[in-house]
């Protein structure tokens, strides 16, 4: 019998506790516990839908394809036709060549920069895209509008149902596209407009629809013939649907009941099964993608531009795991520097303190003391070079003072121009270039002040749209972003910083203030903790927020240090008065396993 070396191509290592070399699958021995382990990747169970950045022009009845970071969005209507066609490249929309005859209710099939557009109203009318322009080519044997389509290029397409205005009711015809010309083959079994379709040529599916009335009909294509399978569980007409690929997996999602709708739903070649909803309920939008990596735009009503990502189960997540304890038990030392597996936490306490630790990825080591005591300063900077800044010495007394790390001691340089406490920072500011932002002079004083660190000076630059204070800071000097805090109740704004301005964008999901923040730019953070021991964690992509897992312990006023991938939580108020607990944030997290008889 082949041994686990000849299998793996490796050894069972033997290491005391948990090995962090391992990769996922591999075994190994915890000489400590007397185990054999292994661990594998944490990942999604169930999908969700993040929005995403808008559309340029907002409309229904359009057409979509591609996948959820390449795509193509294509005619609709407004207040009229609309000939207006958008690339999106994951982030963004960018408007492109428009198709020569403006439409709307059309079939969609291909990719980005390969894609067809059918019939629709008004017309016959076929165009082909090839990255850059939309040529007419041949057109459809029969006109009709809110039909569906199908297909992976601009060379190989099926569409179907779908009305005509010159002949009453709906029909079922169905045609298939060489990429040459239009051959008409086996009909739906039931004739419907407004429906959606997902797959391929050969292996396609017409969901929903209206006959009228609105149906929730599904039928799978093998090639030559449709059959009628599982039903949706909602009746509507006017879903978006994506699966690039098959028959056999798809999204159906939206769509008018009446009213509008958000339901999602979820095929696995048999059945549906109802999964998270969309953020805007909508109607005759457009999807785009797969069953696991979907993209929905536009829709009605009334207009929309909204665009929503959906990332199915299987997709890596990230996890709190418990770290080093503090030799302090604290909270509010918000002078934290470094990254997660080398920081630093400075002052903090209550009352107010000088103690400083130093963590190393397992450990913390008390080092030396800042100069003066204080609670919730402001930090930045790494284990030989940084700063803290500001404070609270009482409830009713700031500081100014600013103080610079060189690995060894801490030297009093230029001060803040404004005293303050429970500010936030550029969590990736370094001794040499730092952003401070808000906080407050009283307990009912809050600022939108912000200033500026070059190494040697604190300059007044534009002040937050929102003045609070307890907030959470992410980012650097020149692309940073400030999110939550108190004025003075909880807040759920976001302002993202270019440099010169602040500009706000989407809300967290809760209002919270006294979190701690994490990220290494305006593009990519996270928000966790809060007031009252709040153990919410939200990610940040730039454009929103979405829940995320949970820290093991609730709280506000700790020290967030590090980047939206791998992040530190040390200190902070829970129902009791103060913790000395510490966790770490990883992405992809990894869960370990006894190797059990």
């Amino acid at each position: 019998m082949a041994t686990y070396k000849e299998k793996v191509g490796t050894s069972v290592v033997n290491f005391a506790g948990n090995y962090p070399g391992a990769v996922e699958g591999e075994l190994w021995y915890d000489s400590t516990n007397k185990d054999f382990k292994y661990q594998y990747a944490n990942v999604t169970t169930a999908g969700s839908w993040r929005t995403a950045n808008n559309m340029n022009t907002a409309r229904f009845k359009l057409g979509g394809t591609g996948i959820q970071t390449a795509a193509l969005a294509f005619g609709g209507y407004v207040t009229t036709y609309q000939a207006v066609t958008e690339s999106y490249d994951g982030t963004s929309w960018t408007e492109v060549n428009d198709l020569n005859t403006a439409r709307l209710g059309m079939a969609s099939a291909g990719t980005y920069t390969s894609a067809l557009a059918s019939t629709g109203d008004p017309g016959t009318v076929v165009e082909s895209w090839n990255g850059t322009n939309w040529t007419e080519t041949t057109d459809v044997n029969a006109a009709r509008e809110q039909i569906a389509g199908v297909g992976v290029d601009n060379t190989a397409a099926l569409i179907f149902g779908g009305f005509s205005p010159s002949v009453p009711g709906p029909t079922g015809a169905t045609e298939s596209w060489d990429g040459s010309s239009w051959t008409e083959v086996g009909d739906l079994n039931t004739g419907r407009y407004a429906l959606s379709g997902a797959g391929t040529k050969t292996a396609a599916l017409a969901i929903g629809g209206a006959t009228p009335p609105r149906t929730g009909k599904v039928e799978s294509w093998n090639g030559s013939a449709w059959t009628e399978t599982t039903d949706l569980n909602t009746t509507r007409r006017g879903t978006g649907a994506s699966s690039y690929s098959s028959n056999t997996s798809a999204l159906a999602f939206g769509g008018d009941e009446p009213p509008n709708t958000t339901k999602t739903e979820e095929w696995n070649g048999s059945s549906w099964t109802e999964v998270a909803d969309l953020s805007v309920a909508r109607s005759a939008l457009a999807g785009m993608g797969t069953s696991t990596a979907s993209l929905a735009a536009g829709g009605e009503s009334p207009t929309k531009a909204d665009t929503e990502e959906w990332t199915g189960a299987g997709a890596p997540i990230g996890a709190w795991s418990t770290g080093g304890t503090m030799n302090n038990s604290r909270s509010g030392s918000g002078g934290g520097l470094g990254i997660y597996t080398a920081a630093i936490v400075a002052a903090g306490g209550n009352p107010a303190e000088t103690t400083t630790e130093q963590y190393n990825g397992t450990n913390w080591t008390e080092i030396n003391d800042v100069n003066t005591a204080r609670k919730s300063p402001t930090g930045s900077g790494t284990v030989t070079a940084g700063l803290v800044y500001g404070g609270v010495i009482n409830p009713s007394s700031v500081i100014a003072n600013n103080e610079s790390w060189n690995g060894t001691n801490w030297t009093e340089v230029n001060d803040l121009n404004t005293a303050r406490g429970l500010s936030a920072m550029s969590t990736q500011g370094t001794s040499t270039a730092s952003l401070m932002m808000s906080g407050q002079t009283t307990p009912t004083n809050f600022l939108a002040n912000n200033e500026s660190w070059n190494g040697t000076n604190w300059t007044e630059v534009n002040d937050l749209n929102t003045a609070r204070r307890g907030g959470g800071g992410a980012g650097t000097q020149t692309s940073a972003l400030y999110f939550g805090g108190g004025n003075p109740s909880a807040n759920a704004s976001t302002e993202v910083w270019n440099g010169t301005n602040w500009t706000e964008v989407n809300n967290l999901n809760t209002a919270r203030a006294e979190g701690s923040g994490s990220g290494e730019s305006s593009t990519a953070a996270l928000y966790f903790g809060g007031t009252p021991s709040n153990n919410s964690t939200e990610d940040w992509n730039g454009v929103s927020w979405q829940e995320t897992s949970n820290l093991n312990i609730g709280r506000n006023f700790g020290t967030g240090i590090g980047t939206s991938s791998n992040s530190l939580l040390a200190g902070g108020e829970t129902p009791t008065p103060s913790r000395n607990a510490t966790e770490e944030w990883s992405v992809p997290s990894n869960t370990i396993k006894v190797l059990t008889d």
